[in-house]
């Protein structure tokens, strides 16, 4: 139970929504979207059980806007690490790097959640799915201002948009349960936005974090896409 002396008082409806909010988001972020129940959030703030169910009837909804809030804040961060770049291709190698971090690994934990947990909550689904489109619109402008530039090629940056997603989502759940490491693999991602993208091998860095491209069993084929 919170010791804050300031949890017991009473607060402006407003300043008490809040509070809950960033209880909400820290229990989350802390234990899981699971851990995210009426009573330790009431725990976290020092409140009653049914004091929390006055201002959030529905831990459904509730556990729904938390998840929304924290994916929202991270795209958010994302946008700010990738303002300095000063070409698409650059914007698009940090945000490999950036996406397959140890940093990232707390966000990654909650998307996991909310796809095992959405199976059961009708409004958690729905927004993952929002969240998920979000996601795949933040990148496709990416990869699309690339192909107006010229720097990239691509039939269709939408679709490419969505494997780089699924790929990059796939490694990190498998380095969550420890299976494998995100970081090791960026080259895999790199190698595949490189041969989508129309980008020469290498132009999005070293294909693993040694510094060195791993040399094909074969020759690759040349790649021919369409200017977009």
């Amino acid at each position: 139970m919170s010791t804050d002396p300031s949890a017991s008082r009473r607060k402006a409806p407003i300043e008490r929504a809040a509070e809950i909010t960033r209880a909400a988001r820290e229990i989350a972020l802390d234990e899981g979207l699971s851990a995210l129940t009426l009573r330790a959030v009431a725990s976290r703030i020092g409140v009653t059980p049914a004091l929390v169910s006055h201002y959030q009837p529905s831990m459904d909804s509730l556990v729904a806007s938390t998840f929304g809030a924290i994916v929202a804040a991270e795209i958010g961060e994302v946008a700010e690490e990738l303002a300095p770049c000063e070409t698409a291709v650059a914007a698009l190698q940090t945000l490999i790097d950036t996406l397959l971090g140890p940093e990232r690994s707390t966000v990654t934990a909650v998307w996991l959640d909310a796809w095992s947990l959405g199976r059961r909550h009708p409004a958690l689904a729905v927004e993952v799915g929002v969240q998920m489109d979000a996601w795949q619109a933040f990148l496709a402008v990416l990869l699309n201002t690339g192909c107006a530039r010229g720097e990239f090629r691509a039939i269709d940056p939408d679709a490419v948009a969505w494997q780089l997603l699924a790929i990059i989502d796939g490694l990190n759940a498998h380095a969550i349960v420890r299976y494998g490491h995100a970081r090791r693999l960026r080259g895999l991602v790199r190698t595949v936005a490189e041969h989508e993208l129309g980008l020469r091998s290498g132009a999005l860095g070293p294909g693993d974090d040694s510094g060195r491209r791993p040399e094909p069993d074969h020759p690759p084929a040349p790649i021919t896409v369409p200017v977009c």
